[in-house]
């Protein structure tokens, strides 16, 4: 199982920057559940998040958020220690 999951669609650009952040993170593999093709997917990822906006990115089983929550806990120097603590699971 990947160590990422992303709730996304093909032309957000939100999501494309999500991806390229978390890869320069060292993520190799993300599983890009795609809502705009599978529209029970978006209720899903509704029902979990509580949004509705896309990417919707998880770590494991925490919940990240999206794109904005992602770069912030960046900026503040903790997406790279969370995704190392997940590692060594």
């Amino acid at each position: 199982m990947p160590m990422v999951r992303m709730y996304c669609t093909a032309v957000c650009p939100y999501c494309v920057m999500a991806e390229r952040l978390l890869k320069s993170k060292g993520v190799t593999e993300i599983e890009k559940i795609r809502v705009d093709l599978d529209p029970g997917k978006r209720g899903e990822m509704v029902e979990k998040t509580g949004r509705r906006t896309v990417p919707q990115i998880y770590i494991m089983d925490y919940h990240v958020g999206g794109y904005d929550d992602l770069a912030a806990l960046d900026r503040a120097g903790n997406l790279t220690q969370l995704l190392e603590n997940f590692r060594k699971k």
